[in-house]
């Protein structure tokens, strides 16, 4: 059982994301025409609202939208069509949604007009090495940020999947993009880790990464993990769609949070829901906690 830091975030907006007291679950919201995981609205903006709001109501504490589809192979798209997509669902999410926004993009112009359509923080699979001006933006905006571990794009990640040591090389290249963040003027208080499970990273590694997923308490940020539906899950389950993932999925969400993790990004909020709450539960009790107290609300507004 890894220890679990408590951390307060501080979002665009003016709200405060509490991370620590229990493992908070983020709803993925595609905006996409290829979504891999077979949810979301395609590039119908009712439909994607309609299905964040679905996911709030099961129990969600955070919602993801993004426009682009970040699996390997997947082909890029321009910053007008994806703002096209998400700049709607976003701004109808944060007016009906009673949860923080997160916007999923690397692109800093899509984060700029998130962030002021009502986005409070950006999630960022390419840690900062995408687009140099994106830092910049989201310390313009006062939003959180995910600084997520990748190498190469989308079309090549595999590539660069070599390692002599997973989970200590993951941890030091985001050490290089919490500096990044950090001198462009977002505090690193605002900051949140995530080792990109599935990015640039093949299945065995992907599952030592999970195995050794408190190496990364070393940088002292919380951390989000997202293990949800994803290909390497195969390696165990054969060769199944992304839908088929969920038990799978359920495996590693367990694992992800008994080994550290503060948020969990899943695809199937009701389900990894009720695992999350047995996972905190066994934490809990393995803990010097009143395993009778109540856990602290995730999520204040100033």
């Amino acid at each position: 059982m890894i220890p679990r830091t408590s951390y307060d975030i501080q979002l665009a907006h003016g709200g405060v994301l509490r991370l620590g007291a229990r493992t908070l679950v983020m709803g993925v919201v595609n905006v996409t025409p290829d979504s891999f995981a077979g949810n979301g609205g395609g590039v119908d903006a009712g439909r994607a609202v309609a299905e964040g709001l679905a996911l709030v109501e099961a129990g969600a504490d955070l919602l993801d939208v993004g426009g682009e589809s970040t699996r390997p192979g997947a082909a890029p798209i321009d910053a007008a069509e994806e703002s096209s997509r998400v700049l709607p669902v976003v701004e109808a999410l944060a007016r009906q949604a009673t949860v923080p926004i997160s916007i999923d993009t690397y692109k800093a112009s899509v984060a700029r007009r998130a962030t002021a359509h009502g986005a409070s923080l950006v999630n960022d699979v390419s840690g900062l090495r995408y687009d140099p001006d994106l830092a910049e933006a989201t310390a313009e905006a006062r939003a959180a940020l995910v600084v997520s571990h990748t190498r190469g794009r989308a079309r090549d990640m595999y590539g660069e999947a070599h390692y002599a040591a997973v989970a200590d090389e993951v941890a030091a290249e985001l050490e290089w993009s919490l500096r990044t963040a950090v001198a462009a003027g977002i505090p690193r208080d605002r900051l949140i880790v995530d080792p990109g499970i599935g990015f640039a990273k093949r299945a065995g590694q992907s599952f030592t990464m999970l195995a050794q997923l408190d190496r990364l308490r070393s940088l002292d940020r919380p951390i989000l993990v997202g293990p949800s539906r994803k290909s390497y899950l195969t390696a165990v389950l054969g060769d199944v769609p992304p839908e088929h993932r969920e038990w799978g999925t359920a495996g590693a969400v367990a694992a992800s949070v008994l080994l550290g993790a503060h948020i969990v990004r899943v695809h199937g909020v009701r389900a990894m829901l009720d695992v999350v709450r047995v996972a905190d539960a066994i934490r809990m009790h393995r803990g010097t906690a009143d395993p009778e107290a109540p856990a602290a609300s995730s999520f204040t507004t100033s």
